[in-house]
């Protein structure tokens, strides 16, 4: 088993202030109203720092780590 790492966002929290898609870009983009929209799948090794960053600096902590475990075969 490996462990990888996702975002979830609690929508109920977000006020859509838009900094997580400042901050992670190649992640997160906003929807029409300024709500993140996340890329699926898990957070690929070079971006953690920086998805690490976005989950801290939320105003309203809404963003949250998501540990994933997947097998070696898929």
């Amino acid at each position: 088993m490996t462990k990888e790492f996702a975002l979830t966002v609690d929508r109920i929290k977000c006020d859509g202030r838009g900094l997580c898609a400042e901050l992670l870009p190649e992640m997160i983009r906003l929807d029409e109203w300024g709500y993140p929209i996340i890329a699926a799948g898990p957070i690929p090794q070079h971006l953690i720092p920086l998805a690490q960053r976005a989950v801290e600096d939320c105003p309203v902590l809404a963003l949250a780590f998501r540990r994933t475990e997947r097998s070696k075969g898929g």
